[in-house]
């Protein structure tokens, strides 16, 4: 059973540790960087990115995040792709710089401008898993504005990237745990 993380600091990690569960791997709560000892992978859930990189700092955990994604894969949804991203806009922040993406945070707009809406998966993707749209929820979600050469693109929403991934990294500007569709869960697991 593969044990996975999930940063426990902020946002709705629970949902994840369902899904996790769920495809039968054991998720553990994160909260400090002793909690990363052992993992196969890490989950960093949404919430509100300027928070959770505050609470990041106070706990002394970017460092440590880093360095674990530099040896496992770490999957980032809304503000845990914000995180990972190489450069963050609207306004700049600091990130674990893992992804080659260009994020523009709340780029969809406001809270009250977050949706429910399909997403069409890359050929690529499908491939991988089962086919057919996939139910996305955009919560003051960030924009991919640039896809650097060495990620791919696996689903897009309105031409934007929204699923991204580069070697053992994945990201996603939605929350496919908030929906029954597994196949982003499924996907990361893949490459533990």
């Amino acid at each position: 059973m593969k044990k996975v993380g999930i940063l426990a600091l902020q946002g709705d990690f629970e949902a994840h540790a369902k899904t996790l569960a769920k495809l039968g791997a054991e998720p553990v709560l994160v909260r400090s960087a002793d909690g990363l000892e052992g993992l196969d992978g890490l989950v960093i859930p949404g919430g509100e990115s300027t928070t959770m990189l505050k609470l990041l700092n106070a706990e002394k955990l970017l460092p440590p995040l880093a360095e674990f994604g530099r040896r496992r894969p770490i999957f980032g949804t809304c503000a845990g792709a914000i995180l990972l991203a190489s450069e963050v806009s609207h306004p700049p922040q600091e990130s674990l710089g893992l992804l080659d993406i260009g994020v523009e945070r709340n780029g969809y707009g406001r809270q009250l401008d977050s949706r429910v809406a399909h997403v069409t998966p890359e050929d690529d993707f499908e491939a991988r898993t089962h086919s057919g749209d996939m139910e996305a929820v955009f919560i003051r979600a960030p924009i991919i504005r640039r896809v650097g050469a060495q990620a791919r693109v696996l689903a897009r929403y309105q031409g934007h990237p929204v699923l991204v991934e580069q070697g053992p990294h994945l990201a996603a500007t939605f929350h496919p745990e908030l929906t029954a569709d597994e196949r982003v869960h499924e996907l990361f697991l893949s490459k533990l």
